[in-house]
Formats: C-alpha cells, sequence, structure tokens
C-alpha cells in the first residue's frame, strides 16, 4: 500500500490497524536541537482520544505515546523520530458479523475492490485510529513553529453538527474547551447536546464542519504554482478520514461576489505597514501567506457505521442488509478538531523549513 507518507522536507509515515496491536508513525525532517519529550505530544492526544462524552465512542483508549528514536536528552538529533501507541482496548468480535458486508459510505468495497483483501476489524488502516498518529506528527510540527518562527497560534472548532449552525457573534475561543464538541458558542453547544442524544438513541449519525484558525503567521510562506499553501492544506484535510469538502477563506460564497466585493483591499496601519481591509482569500493569495489570519472550513460527513439497518451487497454480490454493532462516534466531526489542527501544523512547519531553504 502507498500513500502513507505526506510532507516534502518535514514528513511522517503512520502505520498499523485500528485493532492491531498498535499505530504510530515515523516523523522525519525535524531540524536538531528542537526539545521535545512525550508529555509534548501527549498533551494533544489526550483531546483527540475517545470516551471522554456519551458524545464519542466508549472504545477506551489511553493513547499512551512512546519516543522509540530521534530524542536524545530532551532533543531532537535530526534523524528519524519513531512513535508507538499500543491498542488496549479492541473488540474484533464486534465486526464478526459484518465480515462480508460492505459498508455503504465506509471504504470496505473499495479496500476489497483494491486490494483484494481487507481489514475487516475496525476498518483497519481506514478506521479514524489512524488519525491518533497524525496528531502525533502534528505535536511535533508545533514544536519546530514555537521554536523556529515564533508566536504562531493554531486552533479549530466546530461550528456547525447537522443542520444546527453556531452564531458566530458569540464566538468565544475560551469556551472551546469547557463543552464536548469544541464549540466556541454556548447556546449552540447546549442545542448541539439534545440534538446529538436523540440521533444516538435512533441508531443514527450525523456530520459536522470545523473551522481552523492561524495567526501569527508571517506573509510568504508558501509557493506560486503547484506547491501552493492553500492547496496543500487542502490536501491534507481532505486526506482526513470522512472529510468531503475544504473551504479557504470565503470559499464558495465569493462565487456571489463581485470582483471588488472580493477583493481585500490594503491600506497603511498608523505604523505605515500593509493592513487587509477584510481577509476573503483566507490569509492566502496565489498560494503564498498574507500575513493574516488562515481560515479554513473542514466538512466531515456523518459517520457510516450506524446502527440502522441499511441496505447493501456482500462480497459474494449478494443483496443483505447491515448493521454495524460495536463502538462509533455518532458524530465522528467532533475528534477532528485536533486533527485539523495537527494537519495544519504539519503543513505550516513543512512549508517553514522548505522556505527556510530557499530564502533565507
Amino acid at each position: 500500500m502507498s500513500g502513507n507518507r505526506f510532507g516534502t522536507l518535514f514528513h511522517y509515515i503512520s502505520w498499523g490497524e485500528s485493532h492491531g496491536p498498535a499505530i504510530g508513525c515515523v516523523v522525519d525532517g525535524v531540524p536538531p536541537r528542537i526539545s521535545l519529550n512525550p508529555d509534548d505530544i501527549q498533551i494533544f492526544l489526550d483531546r483527540r482520544k475517545p470516551a471522554q462524552s456519551r458524545f464519542t465512542t466508549q472504545r477506551k483508549e489511553d493513547d499512551k505515546v512512546e519516543i522509540l528514536s530521534g530524542v536524545f536528552e530532551g532533543q531532537t538529533t535530526g534523524t528519524p523520530i519513531s512513535l508507538i501507541i499500543y491498542n488496549q482496548d479492541a473488540k474484533s468480535k464486534d465486526y464478526t458479523d459484518i465480515k462480508d458486508k460492505y459498508r455503504p459510505a465506509h471504504a470496505d468495497y473499495t479496500y476489497d475492490a483494491k486490494y483484494g483483501i481487507r481489514d475487516y476489524r475496525g476498518g483497519g488502516r481506514s478506521s479514524a485510529r489512524e488519525t491518533a498518529c497524525r496528531v502525533a506528527a502534528g505535536a511535533i510540527a508545533r514544536k519546530i513553529l514555537k521554536e523556529q518562527v515564533g508566536d504562531v497560534m493554531i486552533r479549530a472548532a466546530v461550528v456547525q453538527i447537522g443542520p444546527h449552525k453556531i452564531d458566530s457573534t458569540k464566538w468565544n475561543w475560551e469556551e472551546v474547551e469547557r463543552n464536548p464538541f469544541f464549540c466556541p458558542d454556548a447556546d449552540a453547544a447546549a442545542t448541539w447536546g439534545v440534538y446529538l442524544d436523540e440521533v444516538r438513541k435512533a441508531g443514527l449519525s450525523a456530520g459536522a464542519v470545523i473551522e481552523c484558525h492561524v495567526s501569527g503567521l508571517a506573509a510568504g510562506l508558501g509557493a506560486p504554482v503547484i506547491d501552493k499553501l492553500d492547496a496543500d492544506i487542502a490536501k491534507a484535510m481532505m486526506s482526513i478520514n470522512a472529510t468531503k469538502a475544504v473551504e479557504i477563506g470565503a470559499g464558495f460564497s465569493a462565487v456571489e461576489m463581485s470582483g471588488v466585493e472580493n477583493s481585500d483591499v490594503m491600506r497603511k496601519d498608523e505604523h505605515g505597514n500593509i493592513a487587509f481591509q477584510s481577509n476573503h482569500a483566507g490569509g492566502i493569495l496565489g498560494g503564498i501567506s498574507t500575513g493574516q489570519d488562515i481560515i479554513v472550513r473542514v466538512a466531515f460527513k456523518p459517520t457510516s457505521s450506524v446502527l440502522t439497518p441499511i441496505p447493501t451487497i456482500d462480497k459474494f454480490g449478494q443483496e443483505t442488509e447491515i448493521v454495524t454493532k460495536g463502538r462509533h462516534d455518532p458524530c465522528v466531526g467532533i475528534r477532528g478538531v485536533p486533527v485539523v489542527e495537527a494537519m495544519m501544523a504539519c503543513v505550516l512547519a513543512d512549508h517553514w523549513l522548505r522556505h527556510k531553504a530557499q530564502c533565507l
């Protein structure tokens, strides 16, 4: 299987399956003498791990990370950093009844069509369990940004679950860590709690939209043709399990604007520096950062594993129906917040090292 590697200079390759003995990743391209210990990674893994509320899968995983290589006396050595996270609570028997059936909206059929074999235990490599590796790699990327670039802030929040959107005028970043939905609007979080309880009890699932903001990044990061910063961000986000759409800046709503309306007018501030009057571009022009906040929205489809019977086909070509038992997120997008942040960090660290190699 190819395609498990992400990045150019800063890059990682992940490995492992949802119900295998462990998952992990190897992160390469990390500069030497970056301070790093397991706690720097664990703090982000703890935000992603399951069973933190009734609104996520009840699979209980501590997600404790171990650093196997690439760090000596608390500093990176410049060699590959190998990370491992042991699986502790896999219940493969939950999937025995569906091992020959394809879950609609899941990767079961396409994996079988491509490889002629698939790991039906939790989806194997197609499971969102793999995203723990991304979060671990992203934690290392954040350390590079912090020590070499400065005060770059990467934050994400859920702004919609099912048909229910937040009121953007009530946005409060501090609220994101106070509720189980990573929601910046306390009133919306209360509504989502009632809504997801109904969804969960009905054996259904819901989709979500996550919005990610990056502040403190200077102008000049990225490239103007193929390796555009926004192109790499879009690829990173689309590579996350269950992602079906990505918007940057005004996104699809830019279609409804005129060229004048869509332009981010440039003036000088009181210090003589360039000051944009709006941010329809989402902090990126011509594939290069403008110095404004980078704003990205990521749409996650509803969880495909549900308790409601759904018509499907089995591997023998017979029509049947499927009910997916076991422990699943009623809204997989909720735990996508730390994953989106991690992938953003990986892209920015990679582009920082590429910019440093060419222009500094």
